[in-house]
Formats: C-alpha cells, structure tokens, sequence
C-alpha cells in the first residue's frame, strides 16, 4: 500500500505542474504581460546594440582623427598606416575591424564629416556598413544628410539602403508632387512628404511594357516583399482590391498599406496610362471613406497615392491645389532606365533643410 501511494505521487506530481502552467498560459491577462515583458526585452536589446554601434563608430572617428593629424604633424605616408594596421590586429586578435582598408574608410571618414558638424550626431545612430554606403555614393551634404536620417528613421538594412541610393530617392522623394502642405499638419507633412517618392522602380517585375491595371496589381501582389521595398520601407500590406460600402454600393481601392511611422493608412490607385485630373475625386472619395469606416482613433489622416505611368507636372499642379484630402502623385518604372538628371531641378538648399529638419 506504501508502494502505490509513493508511485501515485511520483506520476500525478509532473501532471500537476503540466496543469498549472496550462492555467497560467491561458488566464486572463497572462497573453498582455508576456508581450509586454517581451516589448520590454526586444527594446533593452535594441538600446544595448545601438550603444555598441555608436560606440564603434565614436572609436572609429577617433582612430582617423588621430591618424589625419599625425599624417598632418608628422608627414606620415601610406606606410604608417599599413604597418598599424598589422600591430592592431595582433595586438587585437580576433577583433574585426582592423584592416589597412578600414583605417582609410576611417580617415576618410573623419575628413569628410569633419567638415559638416551637424552631420556628426547623425552617422552615429546607424551602423559603420550603412556609414560606409552613404560616404562612398553620396558626395553632397544635403544628400548624405537624407540618407543619414532616412536610414536611422525607416531602419533600412544595407540592401535597403543601397537600393534606395541606386534608385534616386533622394531626388525623388524631395520632387515629389503632393498638396501636403496645405492636407497635413505641420507635425506630419515633411515626414509625410519624404515618404512618397515622385517616381518609383519595379525592376523586380517580369512584365512588358504593354500590361493591364489588373496585370500590374497581381504581380506587385506576387513579389510583395520587393514592392513594400521599393515604396521605402515601413509600409505593411493591408489587401489588394480593399472593399468599402458606402450606401449599399461597393467601392475597391487597388492596394491598401499602412504606413508604421506615419501611423496612417496609405490607398494606392494603379494606372497605367497618364496622369488624369479625375482621378483625384475618385482618390478624394476613398480616402473620405476610409477615414470615416476604417481609420482607427489614434492613426493620422489617410494619405493617398496615385500611381501612373506618365505624367505632366503641371496638370498634376493643378489637379491638386484644391484637394482637401493629403494626395501625391507618382510615375513608377518596370525596367531599368538611364538614371534621370533630377539634381538640377531640386528645391533650393534652404527648402530641403527645412524638409530634413522635420525627420
């Protein structure tokens, strides 16, 4: 009888447990306190890697200020800085970082920022590759300034950056055709303004030149990682063909996104002809509805694209001056082009610090 009720014991004791942590798992409120203490570790991880990242790049421009004034004082040559770059690798081994080439990037890196301190803040808040990207593909401060605080902002990985860099955004993103100005509040527009583009590029896409709208949406729809890519990143898929009702008739907007910074729904029309005046009453007329059935009570103002394959910049000047809801207007690209001499037809330096300052 001892036996039995020592091994009755030993059995119910693990199935007991089991039952317990099952309870725990499915109470009220156990769900809502395990992603809060997994927000809070995601975030301690996120704040320890950006001190290490700023860190390592505070040590790297230390490393080239050193090296430019004892190449200054000294007259020190390209030697010096091989032969330090071999005694930081023994000194350091297994330490990455140390190469002859690395200490150029950090020379160069120290000269170019140097000159530009209010650029300094801002290269340490991304990582030293994103650093490396932007100093050897951008050359003007303005553009740098851009991609510095779009990288930091959107959290673009290398490729993303990259990418952008390769397609002109920064150009692009500052010609883009919007009546922000007069739609959104001041707290909004300029992040607003630099997160729809005046022209967007779908190399990532196998149609010809001759597609449908329809055509267009299911192969957009078909590489959506790439798509979401190309709109700059921090935009989530809502659905395709979005459905709205309004007095019993049915309305569908062709794809449908949210933009996470923004906090704000973003209806994107697709045509593949030239810009129409009418089609801002019909973007006018979705963006009313989903304010007034979808729009959640703490998101912004819905924002609308109309994306074309052509378009003239003043028709669409006039087409958006009296539109009271935040529309943009933009071309997109299914092949690689000749890049378009956009520089030349930028806003004035003062204009895009104003723009940039709104990051």
């Amino acid at each position: 009888m001892a036996t039995s009720k020592k091994t009755t014991r030993k059995t119910s004791a693990p199935a007991t447990r089991k039952t317990d942590v099952t309870q725990v798992a499915t109470a009220k409120g156990y769900p809502g306190l395990l992603a809060e203490v997994k927000a809070r570790v995601q975030s301690a991880q996120y704040a320890a890697l950006r001190a290490v990242n700023k860190e390592l790049v505070s040590l790297y421009w230390d490393i080239g200020r050193m090296i430019v004034e004892r190449q200054q004082n000294e007259g020190w040559g390209k030697s010096v800085v091989e032969k330090l770059a071999d005694d930081l690798r023994d000194a350091f081994p297994g330490v990455g970082g140390f190469s002859a080439q690395n200490l150029w990037y950090m020379r160069q890196f120290f000269q170019e920022y140097s000159a530009t301190p209010n650029l300094q803040p801002l290269v340490g808040e991304i990582g030293w590759s994103h650093n490396l990207i932007i100093l050897s593909r951008c050359k003007d401060a303005q553009e740098r300034e851009f991609y510095l605080r779009m990288t930091r902002k959107f959290g673009w990985s290398k490729n993303v950056l990259a990418h952008q860099i390769g397609n002109q955004s920064y150009e692009k993103s500052l010609l883009g055709q919007t009546n922000f100005d007069q739609t959104l509040t001041p707290a909004l527009r300029a992040r607003a303004k630099l997160a729809v583009k005046d022209e967007y590029v779908f190399d990532f896409l196998e149609l010809g030149e001759q597609h449908s709208e329809r055509e267009l949406e299911r192969a957009l729809i078909a590489r959506i990682e790439d798509f979401l890519r190309a709109m700059g990143g921090m935009f989530s898929f809502m659905g395709s063909q979005y459905r709205l009702e309004v007095e019993g008739k049915e309305y569908f907007i062709d794809l449908l996104l949210f933009h996470r910074r923004l906090r704000a729904l973003v209806a994107i029309e697709l045509k593949i002809g030239e810009f129409e005046p009418e089609f801002v009453g019909k973007m006018q007329f979705y963006l009313a509805a989903l304010d007034a059935r979808v729009r959640q009570e703490d998101e912004n103002p819905s924002i609308g694209i109309i994306l074309c394959k052509e378009k003239t910049r003043t028709i669409v000047e006039y087409a958006l001056h009296d539109a009271r809801k935040p529309i943009g207007v933009a071309t997109y690209e299914i092949t690689k082009i000749l890049p378009k001499k956009l520089k030349d037809q930028l806003p004035s330096p003062e204009i895009i610090a104003r723009l940039l300052d709104g990051l």
